[in-house]
């Protein structure tokens, strides 16, 4: 595969995959933060203030799980260069 391919489709997976967080996370804040049977057309000053914190939780939570996984990408990266360099193969 060519590499502008390859960037187009990472970045085509990029888009997918912070549309599915958002869609999640909407989800999750709107079913925990809102009742389902709504008495005001406005959110409440406490509604607000759940999903504030729940949209923070959600994001810091899907950072903290990135670098997670960036850091476990890059230590099974190096684990297979140390494995290949020392089986001679390239």
């Amino acid at each position: 595969m060519d590499p502008l391919r390859a960037q187009q489709l990472a970045a085509e997976l990029e888009v997918e995959m912070m549309a599915d967080m958002y869609n999640r996370m909407t989800q999750a804040c709107h079913r925990k933060c809102v009742p389902p049977h709504y008495k005001e057309t406005e959110l409440t000053k406490g509604e607000c203030v759940c999903l504030d914190r729940c949209v923070a939780k959600y994001l810091e939570v899907h950072e903290r799980m990135g670098k997670k996984l960036t850091e476990l990408s890059l230590q099974d990266e190096e684990l297979l260069k140390r494995m290949q360099q020392g089986t001679g193969t390239a």
